[in-house]
């Protein structure tokens, strides 16, 4: 994501940069109105990269959010699920060593 931002960006400057030199060549007007028209485009662009740059904060916030409390779902899965494999793992060893003390209390007789 944040290279296709990147290239955005670059083609966005580059195709204002390329338009406001065609408009002072071709331009048939006087060169206060050609710096008129440059700067209005030039702010035109300026908030076009603006909302451009706002846009790709939030989705990435958004993205952000969203694997995070996936990560946060699954780490609590994983949680639960090991709680019940270490109860599983006790009571498999509470038999066993009661099995030992059995068969302990039979050798001392």
């Amino acid at each position: 994501m944040a290279n296709d931002s990147g290239n955005v960006l670059l083609a966005l400057l580059t195709g204002a940069a390329i338009g406001a030199g065609f408009g002072i060549l071709y331009a048939p007007e006087k060169g206060v109105e050609t710096r008129h028209k440059i700067k209005d485009r030039a702010l035109e662009a300026k908030h076009d990269l603006s909302d451009r740059v706002t846009h790709a904060k939030d989705e990435l916030t958004k993205t952000v959010n969203e694997k995070k409390e996936d990560f946060e779902r699954k780490l609590d899965e994983t949680i639960s699920h090991m709680s019940y494999k270490a109860d599983d793992i006790i009571a498999t060893l509470e038999r066993k060593l009661e099995e030992l003390k059995k068969q302990n209390a039979q050798l001392h007789k």
